[in-house]
């Protein structure tokens, strides 16, 4: 049994957008209520409150009776962990980082997700119908509920069974449902003793090390999407329009497509290599500078790196890995961009730019992106053996471009259609 999530339409999406948008505001509001007592803590006694005693605390709170108590459980459960990754930033040394804030616009709430697990829904599906249950607050009566019907976005076989969450999503000025289902596949027993490493960047969406084979997957088409449809965006008339929408989805769309397809296209060269073990840099790491601190690469850069969504990616490989019997594990990326795959010598200086890297000690000239993926690999190698190593596949590695006309990813030789 695996775990999927499928993304769905909502069909009848006129009736139930106003119940919709009181759970999504009530969502919003008891973050700010969570939020507004986790300071007041703060303030009196010096300590955070965690999730459990958020939600103790709070469970008589109208914000809180708003919601099926397991949504509002799930909202807290969130601020909870927004503030553990608070946390984590401030202990890494990042003074910039800035504890979770306030769901607000102005003098509005936004609609937030609103989580709905086990006790909170039930799936018909026969009819493809989902009821979402209402907190006490927002009921007319005891069988007043949100009856949302759907349609799976994907393939039309797909079969929506085992539902174990239902997920609320405002996106693009619509309602979505996020189906997180428990699917039963037949997971083959990997075989394979081999370890591959995987380096996310800019450029470069991914560079996979398979310790004498390195290929790289550019994020250009990726790239000139977020550019495309950004400026679009920009020629209408309001961000609400239908336009703006429309363009919102198309760009979501694709940037989807891009990520499943990348995804599935790395799971199949690892198969084929007999690899066990994909190793995958920590990707909270590449949103850093060398000292720990918030990194700015300009305004193009960040645009393109915030633009990018690298956990989802990461998501997406780790199901799609699974089903074919290979595990995932994410490492820490500290010192593999600075570091020689070959000898070990760390020295800033050796990135001497962006896509090349010579090292002082032993002579290697690499790809930069390769030899990243590389460290990342040995990171669970027991011994790596690091000497006596053919090592011209680092500064030569194969190139994967994304062929926009046939929606996969081929040799640098086929070269893709770039129109976005």
């Amino acid at each position: 049994m695996i775990t999927r999530t499928y993304r769905a339409r909502i069909r009848n999406h006129s009736q139930v957008r106003a119940d919709l948008d009181s759970l999504g505001f009530a969502a919003a509001k008891l973050w700010n209520v969570g939020r507004w007592t986790v300071q007041r803590v703060w303030d009196a006694c010096g300590q955070i409150p965690d999730a459990n005693a958020l939600m103790s605390y709070l469970k008589g709170h109208e914000r809180y009776v708003d919601l099926h108590s397991q949504s509002s459980q799930r909202v807290l459960q969130e601020l909870g962990e927004a503030f553990t990754g608070w946390y984590g930033k401030r202990d890494n040394g990042d003074t910039k980082a800035n504890p979770p804030g306030y769901r607000k616009r102005g003098d509005q709430h936004p609609r937030s997700t609103v989580t709905f697990k086990a006790a909170g829904f039930k799936h018909d599906a026969a009819n493809n119908r989902i009821r979402l249950s209402k907190g006490k607050n927002l009921k007319d009566g005891w069988s007043d509920f949100v009856l949302c019907e759907y349609d799976v976005i994907g393939s039309p076989e797909t079969s929506v069974e085992n539902v174990q969450q239902v997920r609320a999503v405002h996106e693009h000025g619509e309602w979505r449902l996020h189906i997180v289902c428990r699917v039963e596949v037949d997971v083959p027993e990997s075989s394979g003793n081999e370890v591959a490493g995987i380096d996310l960047g800019i450029c470069n969406f991914a560079a996979v090390s398979f310790g004498g084979e390195s290929l790289l997957y550019p994020g250009g088409a990726l790239k000139e999407d977020e550019y495309y449809f950004a400026k679009k965006r920009a020629e209408c008339d309001k961000s609400s329009s239908r336009e703006a929408r429309r363009l919102d989805r198309k760009r979501t769309d694709r940037r989807t497509h891009f990520l499943h397809t990348l995804s599935k296209t790395i799971v199949a060269e690892c198969a084929e290599r007999d690899v066990g073990t994909i190793v995958v840099g920590d990707l909270a790491g590449i949103r850093e500078d060398d000292n720990g601190e918030t990194a700015d690469w300009g305004d193009h850069g960040n645009l393109d790196l915030h633009g990018w969504a690298f956990d989802r990616f990461t998501t997406m490989l780790d199901y799609k890995a699974e089903a074919e019997g290979i595990s995932v594990e994410p490492v820490s990326e500290r010192d593999t961009s600075k570091s020689c795959s070959a000898c070990g010598r760390t020295d800033d200086s050796q990135r001497v730019e962006r896509g090349l890297y010579v090292c002082g000690e032993c002579g290697l000239v690499a790809n930069a992106d390769s030899n990243g993926a590389e460290n990342i690999r040995q990171k669970v190698l027991p011994n790596p053996q690091r000497e006596d190593r053919d090592n011209g596949w680092l500064a030569q590695p194969a190139v994967r471009l994304f062929d926009r006309s046939e929606g996969r990813f081929a040799p640098r030789e086929q070269e893709p259609n770039r129109e976005p």
